[in-house]
């Protein structure tokens, strides 16, 4: 089936053809847990492993690159990884000079085992806009199942002394708690949201499982398992680019195998790339359904968790509202 005609799919709204709207820095490759729904132990036995760090230089080209071309278009720089981002030992450099010289909204995810107290002053020292951490449980044997090689208990207090600094230094940095709703934890989802809102976050994430572009394989079967209609593009291709703990630029966030690596980030721009014939041909492809030259893309089944804008709300619907509020504050 195509979608050509279909005027659901393209750029439109906050998805911008001069640039991405979300630019997703993955800073290590390396991590300190090993989550359940998370491919990253049977990535780290893999040949795609390489307990890459991403060099610091390179985010400063990312940086500098959205400051003057994307600065009009770009929603905002999210740094993540498929290791733990507070792992980088210059993580903390990467994320101030981010704020300091990008000018667009620059947030973090993390898990939140690193963030203890002298590493929170380190945070917010940076001036980031938002710190996302993924918690996945609200009692200890869930997120014992889930969140392997984690403590609940450390974890909560790190998040808790967080917002109590932000609070004394007066900080405007949003503080977010994070959620992947899965058999293990589904039963405790509206308890966990419970907790965090009475305790002060800004924000609670719930976030669909999804297979992370097919490489966990039994959620990848769930999912192809659920009852849909006609395949519909997946909104990647229109909303974002990832920069690789490797050097190399990507389409896929979720990706584990190097499937959506596009280029070295070395020798290019992401303008070139966003703009270049790659990307044309991948949105092609998913506007036709023809992934006979983009299989990485025909073998996942996570377009049917990913919303669309018009289809309901997503991460870059919460930043939008953060961003809004900041406006409404400044005036």
């Amino acid at each position: 089936m195509s979608f050509h005609e279909n005027t659901e799919f393209g750029f439109y709204g906050r998805l911008k053809e001069e640039f991405p709207s979300q630019v997703i820095v993955d800073v290590s490759e390396i991590c300190n847990m090993a989550c359940v729904h998370c491919p990253h132990p049977e990535y780290k036995k893999s040949e795609y492993y390489g307990g890459n760090q991403l060099d610091v230089d390179l985010n400063k080209k990312l940086v500098d690159e959205v400051a003057q071309y994307g600065s009009s278009y770009c929603s905002y720089i999210r740094y993540t990884s498929n290791g733990e981002p507070l792992i980088h030992r210059r993580i903390y450099e990467m994320l101030k000079y981010a704020k300091l010289n990008s000018g667009v909204f620059v947030a973090l995810t993390t898990n939140g085992k690193l963030m203890r107290k002298a590493e929170i002053e380190k945070l917010l020292d940076t001036d980031l806009d938002l710190i996302d951490i993924s918690i996945d449980a609200i009692k200890a044997e869930t997120y014992k199942k889930i969140r392997v090689g984690g403590n609940l208990e450390e974890t909560t207090k790190n998040v808790l002394e967080l917002i109590r600094q932000k609070r004394a230094l007066g900080k405007h940095v949003k503080v977010v708690t994070s959620y992947v709703e899965q058999p293990d934890n589904v039963h405790e989802t509206e308890e966990f949201e419970r907790f965090w809102k009475a305790a002060g976050v800004d924000y609670v994430v719930i976030r669909r499982l999804h297979s992370a572009a097919g490489a966990r394989t039994e959620i990848a079967s769930l999912i192809h398992d659920k009852e849909a209609g006609p395949r519909k593009p997946c909104v990647y291709p229109w909303e974002r680019v990832v920069l690789t703990a490797r050097g190399t630029l990507a389409f896929c966030p979720a990706d584990w195998t190097h499937g959506s690596s596009i280029t070295d980030y070395r020798t290019t721009t992401i303008s070139e790339t966003w703009n270049g014939p790659f990307y044309r041909d991948l949105r092609r492809a998913h506007l036709t359904n023809d992934f006979s030259c983009h299989k990485f893309c025909g073998q996942c089944p996570d377009w049917k968790v990913i919303n669309w804008p018009q289809e309901g709300k997503a991460y870059a619907s919460m930043v939008e509202e953060f961003k809004r509020e900041g406006a409404e504050v400044s005036l």
